[in-house]
């Protein structure tokens, strides 16, 4: 078999994605020099010459001549009546080279070599597809669900590449099926082992944007402008967009009419609710879109610390404050200040008991509401407006129970 031929038995390797002829014939050099070093313990007696053009190879032995009787390696050396066979003119201490056919090598040595070639392949499709998937990290991908496991789902594409989504990486509310086509973004790629390990997202913010980028053409163009976008994944979002130009409507063009441009991205993040604000560098007036549609009286900006204090009327405060606390958190990621809030009452104001429920310091434990709650005492000013001796005789608290709750009514609700 010669080096003509060996190629042509690897034919099918010249058919994997990315590689070019010319690195097939780098990676066959590679491998023969490999090979001979595990042969001869050294490849530096020899020349490979690889020629891509007609798609074969040599190998070239160089050996030293010597007297007569004198070699000690018939590998390396050769004497010089050998040597005047060939070339009458040839001088002892010259060097000799001469041509080894690939047969030449032994069956054993051909098969090593495609062993070494098959190493080497795989060895350079893994760092170009590193290369290829680190080029892509923030990037959308479309992957068919493969595998269905405790910790994770994996994910190949057209060319049977393997994403990883774990677990923490998938919305809440994400059920996928064998087959279906979803799509992520490319959070990270890391070797595990001699095999690189793409790992996907659904959970980033980034995923949001690209989303957004997808769905909305002028954010796709430049024309709007993605500020910053916050999430908690498959629960709430807020977006903060600008323009360039001053006649556009950023917020109207993201949203579309009755969120029609917005509505694909709320689908494929199982209804995550997207509120969607107008930038803008004044920090209350960040801070006030940022909490939403809800009434505030003042704010207060403390730019050292990154502080904002809200004033709300006291029945606004569950709206300031959302769901879980949802509703303020993203408005502080978003306007890049921790914002608390701050209850304003008026004459006619009052707030219902369970707006205290909780179990940190500060809060009331919720089954001494419930006790609060079955002799019609409902509201921090229905509790206020008793005192110790008539609350012991409605309630079954200890007295030192009853005290600590008014003090913090007091606190909270007064102050």
């Amino acid at each position: 078999m010669d080096g003509l031929a060996l190629i042509e038995a690897f034919g099918d390797f010249k058919e994997e994605k990315s590689i070019s002829k010319i690195d097939l014939m780098a990676i066959i050099e590679d491998s023969l020099k490999t090979l001979l070093r595990k042969r001869f313990d050294s490849d530096d007696h020899f020349d490979v010459i690889v020629n891509p053009d007609k798609g074969d190879f040599q190998i070239f032995l160089n050996k030293t001549i010597v007297e007569d009787d004198m070699s000690e390696d018939d590998d390396l050396e050769i004497e010089i009546s050998e040597a005047k066979k060939i070339d009458p003119t040839f001088e002892v201490g010259e060097d000799f080279t001469i041509e080894i056919p690939i047969e030449g090598l032994g069956r054993r040595s051909i098969l090593t070599l495609k062993q070494i070639l098959a190493t080497k392949l795989q060895e350079h499709n893994n760092a170009m597809l590193y290369e290829e998937f680190r080029d892509k990290i923030g990037e959308i991908v479309v992957g068919e669900v493969h595998h269905i496991r405790h910790k994770h789902v994996i994910l190949l594409d057209d060319e049977e590449n393997e994403f990883i989504l774990p677990k923490e990486n998938q919305i809440p509310s994400d059920f996928f099926k064998k087959g279906e086509n979803i799509r992520a973004i490319v959070e990270s790629v890391d070797f595990k082992g001699a095999k690189p390990q793409i790992i996907v997202s659904r959970t980033a913010p980034k995923f949001l944007e690209k989303l957004l980028e997808l769905e909305i053409p002028e954010i796709q163009d430049g024309t709007i402008i993605l500020k910053k976008v916050v999430r908690i994944p498959g629960e709430k979002a807020k977006i903060a967009v600008d323009a360039y130009d001053d006649r556009i409507d950023p917020v109207g063009a993201c949203v579309g009419v009755k969120g029609s441009r917005i509505h694909g991205v709320v689908r494929e993040l199982k209804n995550e609710n997207i509120d969607v604000i107008q930038w803008s560098k004044n920090p209350e007036i960040m801070v006030k879109r940022a909490l939403g549609n809800v009434t505030i009286n003042k704010i207060d900006i403390n730019d050292e610390t990154n502080y904002a204090m809200v004033y709300t009327p006291v029945d606004e405060i569950s709206r300031v404050i959302g769901k879980q606390g949802q509703n303020i958190r993203l408005a502080s990621w978003l306007s890049g200040y921790e914002i608390d809030v701050y209850r304003e009452s008026g004459e006619d104001d009052d707030v219902e008991l369970k707006e205290f429920a909780g179990n940190e310091e500060g809060d009331i434990e919720q089954w001494i509401i419930d006790e609060f709650e079955k002799v019609g005492l409902t509201t921090a000013k229905s509790v206020l407006d008793k005192d110790t001796d008539a609350l012991l005789k409605m309630v079954d608290l200890e007295e030192e129970t009853i005290e600590e709750v008014k003090q913090i009514l007091k606190e909270e609700f007064e102050d």
